[in-house]
């Protein structure tokens, strides 16, 4: 995803910011706002992404959307627009918002199925996860049928894939691959 690195540099700048002024949690509030208005509207994501609409317009129509947030929130959306990186503003309170929950010894586990997780399975998923990385989790589970079955686990960076699909795909591969020769 482009400008996934500079938006995790600056997502760290600001939670050490954040950190320091023993307002992580406020911060974090206004990322999830942030996000969400962002995500949610995709006029918002082509106004930030736009190159011909002029920059004092798009840090006065921040302003008005965000006009509650924290100052440190502000000085984020101010230097972003100065800096004409305004267009990262979604991925860095993504990633602050990742940051922030890890900071606190939590993770989101992306659980992709082809229906919904039962509540027994997600206890397991959730008892995994601890296992695996030390920390609580919380799940999201995503649907997508095209996987067949089994599941697709994210957590942070690292991802395992046990779906119908994938073993499908390298049962392909290989069969592909193999040349038999008598």
């Amino acid at each position: 995803m482009k400008g996934t690195r500079a938006g995790e540099r600056y997502a760290k700048a600001v939670l050490d910011l954040a950190q320091e002024q023993k307002v992580l949690d406020v911060v974090s509030a206004d990322m999830k706002d942030i996000f969400n208005t962002i995500n949610g509207s995709d006029e918002l994501k082509d106004l930030l992404q736009s190159p011909v609409i002029k920059l004092s317009d798009k840090r006065a129509v921040l302003k008005e959307i965000f006009s509650g947030v924290h100052a440190v929130s502000t000085g984020l959306i101010d230097m972003l627009v100065d800096n004409n990186r305004v267009g990262l503003l979604k991925i860095i309170a993504e990633k602050y918002i990742i940051l922030h929950d890890k900071l606190r010894g939590e993770e989101l586990a992306i659980v992709t199925t082809a229906v919904p997780l039962s509540e027994e399975l997600e206890k397991k998923v959730l008892a995994k996860v601890k296992e695996l990385t030390g920390n609580n989790a919380t799940i999201e589970n995503k649907i997508d049928e095209s996987i067949i079955g089994g599941f697709i686990l994210r957590v942070g960076d690292l991802q395992y894939n046990a779906s119908i699909a994938n073993q499908l795909n390298n049962l392909k591969r290989d069969l592909h691959n193999n040349t038999y020769v008598s």
